[in-house]
């Protein structure tokens, strides 16, 4: 239970709501008591009057009184049942939302390492199904935990105040009961984790299979992945069958053991009532009703066992991730607003996660409205320099600079606000282009989209759908082309208006023409703004103030497009080889 005390601060969160829930599940099973012994004393009076103890006048008055008080008590145990269920399982449903909003946020603030170390599915599940499994134990098991003290206490009362004898002879199965349906809860929730993790599989298959469709059938190999999800299906079904067949056995057992236990309390009831141990006969149909009211909450207690038990692992699963500290911490709570001025001092990083140095001993500058081109072979470190601006990573050694002061005692929030970042890999989420693009700033006006498209040379492309901007894109943006996911991305970070603009290698999939174009807006749009373009092309970086070649991290380069065209180097070699391409094309 050790794990469960993370759910302490919602429990006390919630205890007025609680608290009630547990009186009116005192109150409920309470009247629901009342109408056993009503039954009884029902029997008990058409008895006397078949041997002619009573007058049918009294005979009436009392049956008629019985019933009304036995309506009157079912009709407000069902409302109590009801407002039970109404305040115990909606703070399960508080927690549960709670929970899931203190575990998205904590993702949210983990470093970008966190995310290359863990599975999204692993992450997900953590969210919806653990999250789950814990709502089951602060709401179901509490509730029915109650539920069980509440009606055994008070049932017990009565029973031995009525026939103490005949309440020992009733309860002898009811552990046998309790015991084999915890065994069985056991193997149903083994088997259920099969099937979960058949159904995650299958699920994971088969969502792959719906982003990769295209390659796919460019490769012809639909049969071959039909017979993949066939053999996948297959296996999940027998997990499925497997886990059906253990719970066939649930209802029919506890049929079973409830059927024993009106047999015993008939047959001993019955002894004890010819040997003039139990006065009225209506006491037997009352204990009846008692073994059939005690037989599901005494069936709930293996079943709520294996709620906690389940809870407990799921909930231990979250802490895990809840203790996960960030990697990088705001260490300045004070507004820094960002100017632009950037400078690298002798820095050197290594990826945590890999070992490898991206950065060795790098050291450039740049002035608010400046803009420097990094070019370089793939893997020479250009993405990681973005990352560390945006300090997506802390350094290892030496110093990054922003307005001349460290980056790590900038404010984290204002330093990313002052970013527009284009990723290498355009990320478009599920949702209309417009929003795609109000991402950047979620209160733009229509206008200022328009314009930030327009820059960003798609607004042609958008008009061309049908529903223009309103048009829905499929999952990472599958609708658009490569050239307009990025052109859209594009679109995203310059309608921001930051101070600080980052190109990761953001034209690559758009001609020369276009790039040009594009190129020539942004020239106008950051004319006041720091800006660094991450290229593999010669055509992106010549207009750039400032130039860097990285080769293993290390800057082997440097200087203006004229400086370097007029030295050999991987410049000059880079630049005649892409102008030879454009003169053949």
């Amino acid at each position: 239970m050790k794990a469960l005390k993370h759910l302490n601060k919602y429990f006390h969160k919630y205890r007025y709501r609680l608290i009630i829930g547990i009186i009116i599940t005192i109150i409920a099973k309470i009247f629901a008591l009342f109408t056993p012994r009503l039954v009884g004393d029902s029997i008990t009076i058409v008895s006397d009057r078949f041997d002619g103890r009573i007058s049918q006048e009294v005979f009436e008055s009392e049956i008629i009184t019985n019933v009304l008080l036995i309506i009157g008590a079912a009709v407000i145990t069902g409302l109590f049942t009801f407002l039970m269920r109404q305040t115990i399982i909606n703070v399960s449903r508080y927690i549960e939302y709670d929970l899931k909003n203190e575990i998205y946020q904590h993702y949210q603030v983990l470093s970008l390492n966190f995310y290359k170390s863990n599975r999204t599915g692993d992450l997900m599940n953590r969210i919806s199904e653990d999250v789950g499994k814990v709502r089951m134990y602060c709401g179901p098991a509490i509730m029915y935990t109650m539920n069980t003290i509440t009606l055994f206490t008070t049932a017990i009362i009565y029973m031995v105040s009525t026939a103490p004898k005949l309440t020992l002879y009733t309860l002898l199965p009811l552990p046998i009961l309790s015991f084999a349906i915890y065994k069985l809860s056991r193997l149903i929730n083994k088997r259920s984790t099969i099937v979960q993790e058949s159904l995650s599989t299958l699920s994971t298959y088969t969502q792959e299979t719906f982003s990769g469709v295209s390659v796919i059938k460019s490769y012809g190999i639909e049969p071959r992945t039909n017979n993949e999800f066939e053999d996948l299906s297959s296996n999940n079904r027998q997990k499925q069958i497997d886990l059906t067949k253990v719970q066939a056995f649930f209802f029919p057992l506890m049929i079973l053991l409830i059927g024993v236990s009106n047999l015993i309390v008939i047959y001993f009831g019955g002894v004890q009532y010819m040997n003039g141990e139990i006065e009225n006969i209506g006491t037997i149909a009352e204990f009846i009703i008692y073994v059939n009211m005690l037989t599901w909450p005494v069936a709930t207690i293996g079943w709520v066992t294996d709620l906690v038990q389940q809870a407990e692992a799921s909930q231990a699963r979250i802490n895990e991730f809840l203790k996960t500290e960030p990697e990088i911490q705001n260490l300045n709570a004070n507004s820094t607003p960002v100017k632009g001025d950037i400078e690298f001092k002798n820095v050197s990083f290594v990826y945590p996660d890999t070992n490898i140095q991206a950065i060795k001993n790098m050291s450039f500058s740049l002035k608010t409205g400046e803009t420097l081109a990094i070019l370089g072979k793939t893997g020479s470190g250009k993405s990681t320099v973005l990352d560390l601006i945006g300090r997506l990573y802390d350094i290892n050694d030496g110093s990054v600079l922003i307005d001349d002061i460290p980056i790590s005692k900038l404010n984290l929030h204002d330093l990313r606000s002052s970013i527009g970042y284009v990723p290498q890999d355009a990320f478009l989420f599920s949702d209309t282009i417009e929003n795609n693009i109000k991402f950047g700033k979620e209160d733009a006006t229509n206008a200022e989209v328009i314009e930030a498209a327009k820059n960003a040379r798609v607004h042609e492309n958008i008009i061309g759908f049908n529903k223009s901007y309103d048009t829905i894109l499929g999952e990472r943006g599958i609708t658009l082309s490569g050239g307009q996911k990025q052109r859209v991305s594009i679109a995203r970070a310059i309608i921001k208006k930051p101070e600080i603009l980052l190109f990761d290698d953001c034209l690559s999939a758009v001609d020369t023409e276009t790039e040009e174009k594009i190129l020539n807006n942004l020239e106008k749009l950051t004319k006041h703004k720091t800006t660094i373009i991450v290229s593999h092309r010669v055509s992106s970086a010549k207009n750039a103030d400032k130039i860097i070649v990285l080769d293993v991290g290390s800057i082997i380069q440097q200087g203006n497009h004229s400086e370097l065209v007029s030295v050999e180097g991987y410049y000059k070699d880079l630049y005649t080889k892409q102008l030879s391409e454009k003169e053949i094309h």
